[in-house]
């Protein structure tokens, strides 16, 4: 299952859980109506001599009040715990007690876990997620939580830094990073706010239980305080029965994502003893994999393994076994878990990038395979990286990493460098316009960064154009941590920088729209994009435009750019397209068009995809802005694509 079919997998998915939601409410009111029906005949006691009294307590007006009444009240609970998850994953991370751990940390094992997931996430073609650390949990466990890659986090135990080998370290990661990109997270903080609304109940039971035992009316003997006290006691075994609809729910669209997970983990690092040796240092542990946050029964589904334990949780495990996790992926398994502790040292992290890296002549090869030979192909073979890299892509973003100057590495790992790196990145290489733009910096810019910047010019200068990518996805973590304010003065510097040269080319407007794609939502409340389109070919004319937009970038030959064009069109399911004409283009309308083309159903974005990819490769070679336009249009879409070598 690629990336696409997996996105259309949990929209599927979605549908499942409202059928499910739907089932527990009515549920619900079921038992909500007959616990009223007995409360009734509690208070009408006198009446109960005819066996069919109580069923007359109930008629279709009341009925249809309490049943109005239980739907309030979850609809209620679940918007309320939606809008509170509304801001991303972060959320949920702290509401485990996690603490998010600084790019430019100096303790060993935050920087083995940094590394590792700093280096899957260039290879997929993203900025990293912040990593929020639980550090009071002694048992391994890790989740990815938000709604997209945007807004995604990925949550770590201190006991998964501290037990956990760096290939066992690599295996938990690219198990989440499956989850990020397959969609699993954003149905998994969903069901948190699902969930809310059917718990309500018993939460309300409780409250009324609490009132009444310290109300006058809650001392006395009469017949209403027993009314009551019977009213917050049935409530709360509804909210009981709530919990354990919750627990399958929850056990219903978890358990087969797990594997899929694993085995995408699997297929990323092509290393099956690492998360199989995770699984099995899980079971060898004392702790195991639980996770002892008040919380963690919220958020257990989104758990990489089994967090909570208990009757209940027995019933409807969010989780398959161990021991099945393990058995699909090491077969010859001979049952023993891990109880060794082998932790790397200092020095193994630091030979794990020289080890990997690939060597130049590799690189070579992989541009050639890319640019060569069987171009459709080849076009297929990227797409289908997309949401799932192959091993040596994760050994070319180690590589790209460990080449990167170590000065401009750790300025980028930490918010004022951050923003000094990504100024350097837009200034213009003629000293008259260079100038201004200082003279604005040095006016508008926080003076730290000013003077920074001046400090990077040289290094930023000599830098080859392969590693913009890479130092923009090792730079919005860090950005991320900046103030509204802070954020709001960088996104305006950043603007007025790039049309210092009153011209903004397509790397400019790519570097931008990369940025403000991942920054945006994380200091501005930004409406949920939803899919529209389920067809390409509703969108003809904003097609239509994003290909001349890539054959013009590739292009300077009237007769290429039609060239490309063309072979760009004819890998869609549709005709009629026309190319546009330079003159009529325009980055508003770059703009006004990815907008709608964001609304497309994930089964129809590889289509647009690869008709981008065939207008680059088209005359066997790539240019730097078809790289980072191409890796623009996938952003916009959420669809993460590996790094393709200029």
């Amino acid at each position: 299952m690629n990336f696409f079919e997996s996105q259309d997998r949990v929209r599927k998915n979605t549908f499942q859980l409202v059928f499910l939601f739907t089932l527990a409410v009515v549920s619900l009111i079921i038992m909500t109506n007959l616990l009223v029906m007995v409360v009734f005949g509690y208070f009408n006691s006198e009446q109960m001599q005819d066996g069919g009294a109580l069923l007359q307590q109930m008629d279709w007006q009341t009925f249809a009040a309490v049943s109005a009444g239980v739907g309030v009240v979850v609809l209620v609970g679940s918007l309320y715990k939606i809008m509170a998850l509304s801001a991303g994953g972060k959320v949920v991370a702290e509401s485990l007690g996690g603490q998010l751990i600084p790019q430019n940390t100096k303790d060993l094992n935050q920087r083995k876990l940094l590394n590792v997931v700093e280096e899957m996430a260039i290879a997929s073609g993203t900025p990293a997620p912040p990593v929020y650390l639980l550090a009071e949990e002694p048992g391994v466990n890790a989740f990815a939580a938000g709604f997209s890659p945007r807004d995604a986090v990925i949550g770590v135990t201190q006991g998964t830094i501290e037990h956990l080998s760096r290939d066992q370290l690599q295996g938990v990661i690219a198990h989440e990073f499956s989850h990020i990109f397959n969609g699993d997270m954003r149905l998994n903080i969903r069901l948190m706010g699902v969930l809310n609304g059917i718990l309500i109940i018993g939460i309300i039971g409780y409250y009324i239980l609490y009132s009444a035992s310290y109300s006058r009316r809650g001392r006395s003997s009469d017949k209403g305080a027993g009314g009551i006290l019977a009213l917050a006691i049935g409530l709360m075994v509804i909210g009981f029965a709530g919990t354990f609809f919750g627990g399958l729910i929850k056990a219903a669209v978890s358990r087969q994502r797990e594997y899929l997970a694993d085995a995408s983990a699997v297929q990323f690092t092509r290393n099956p003893d690492g998360i199989a040796g995770a699984l099995k240092r899980i079971g060898g542990l004392e702790f195991g994999s639980k996770v002892e946050n008040p919380g963690a029964p919220e958020v257990s589904h989104a758990f990489f393994a089994q967090g909570i334990s208990g009757f209940m949780q027995s019933l409807s495990a969010t989780h398959p076994p161990l021991a099945k996790r393990i058995l699909r992926i090491d077969p010859h398994w001979n049952g023993k878990f891990d109880s060794s502790d082998k932790p790397d040292s200092p020095r193994d992290e630091d030979e794990a990038g020289k080890k990997e890296t690939m060597t130049r002549e590799a690189l070579t090869k992989k541009v050639a395979a890319v640019v060569t030979g069987a171009a459709m192909a080849d076009v297929a073979n990227a797409i289908d990286q997309i949401g799932n890299p192959k091993p040596e892509t994760i050994n070319h973003a180690r590589s790209l990493i460990a080449e990167l100057p170590i000065v401009i590495k750790e300025a980028a790992r930490e918010p004022y460098g951050a923003r000094a790196v990504i100024y350097s990145l837009v200034l213009d290489p003629g000293q008259e316009v260079r100038g201004r733009q200082l003279e604005h910096l040095q006016e508008y810019a926080d003076p730290d960064v000013f003077v920074l910047t001046h400090k990077l010019l040289p290094e930023m200068d000599g830098l080859d154009i392969k590693y913009r990518l890479p130092i923009i996805d090792i730079a919005i973590p860090a950005l991320k941590q900046l103030s509204l304010d802070q954020y709001q003065a960088f996104r305006d510097n950043l603007i007025a920088l790039i049309e210092m040269d009153s011209r903004v080319d397509l790397l400019e407007w790519s570097l931008q729209k990369i940025l403000f794609n991942h920054l945006d939502g994380q200091f501005f409340k930004l409406a949920r994009t939803k899919t529209r389109y389920s067809h390409a070919g509703q969108l003809k004319k904003e097609i239509e435009l994003i290909l001349s937009v890539m054959a013009y970038a590739g292009h300077q030959d009237q007769n290429d750019i039609e060239e490309a064009f063309s072979a760009a069109t004819k890998t869609l399911e549709f005709n009629g397209l026309q190319l546009v004409a330079k003159n009529e283009i325009s980055l508003s309308g770059l703009d006004s068009s990815l907008q709608k083309l964001e609304k497309l159903k994930p089964l129809t974005k590889p289509q647009l995809l690869k008709a981008c990819a065939a207008s680059v490769v088209h005359d066997q070679k790539i240019s730097p802005v078809e790289v980072e336009l191409l890796r623009a249009f996938s952003d916009v879409l959420d669809c993460p694509m590996p790094p393709i070598i200029p």
